[in-house]
């Protein structure tokens, strides 16, 4: 299958030095309310990758739930893949692929869990649903089928019946505390604006990138 016909300009806007805030996170919350604004499907959806002890990368797509000058946080089964890695190497890159706007941001930071009562807080806050998910689901285990997952569900049904749902021993959240953002506006010819921020002892520095 060759694709090379699949091409598009991009020509909606541009980025430039004087457009940016010069606080990265600020930056980042004014790009987000507009991806918002444009009614995008889920624009907190953001690629995580890491890699493990190996050097092997993974990534997948998980949704930020909170995002301040904290950092980036996001929740997830302690077990899975993405946990082992983390618990190998924090450190983690971040995409948010806005598309539709012909824009992306990259972030690259460390991740550490976050505190428990938080994730607690956050659990408590989840649709009946989504808490129940929680608990039937081993992330990334083998499973022999459907029907398995939805007969565990059942009995989590039955057995959380009439009462709260607890936050699970092996669920929790990630915070992942930025050095380095990325903003990236898609221009015509391939010459992308890109501006990447950095952090250097406590302040931001910002440079353009050559597309």
């Amino acid at each position: 299958m060759k694709l090379e016909h699949l091409r598009k300009e991009y020509l909606s806007t541009s980025l430039n030095r004087d457009d940016l805030r010069e606080d990265p996170y600020d930056q980042f919350q004014h790009w987000f309310q507009q991806a918002r604004a444009a009614d995008l499907i889920e624009p907190n959806a953001m690629s995580l990758a890491t890699v493990d002890r190996d050097g092997s990368p993974s990534i997948r797509t998980v949704l930020l739930k909170t995002v301040d000058h904290e950092g980036f946080v996001f929740f997830t089964n302690k077990q899975s893949q993405k946990a082992l890695d983390i618990a190998s190497n924090p450190c983690v890159a971040l995409l948010f692929p806005w598309l539709a706007l012909e824009r992306q941001v990259k972030v690259i930071g460390k991740s550490e869990a976050v505190p428990k009562e938080q994730a607690r807080s956050y659990f408590a806050r989840r649709p009946r649903g989504s808490q129940l998910g929680a608990w039937v689901s081993h992330q990334s285990s083998v499973v022999s089928s459907r029907t398995e997952l939805e007969g565990r569900l059942q009995e989590l049904i039955d057995q959380f019946a009439d009462r709260e749902i607890p936050l699970p021993d092996f669920w929790g959240g990630y915070r992942v505390k930025p050095y380095s953002f990325e903003f990236w506006q898609g221009r015509s010819n391939r010459l992308h604006d890109r501006f990447r921020y950095t952090l250097l002892d406590g302040t931001w520095s910002i440079d353009r990138l050559a597309p």
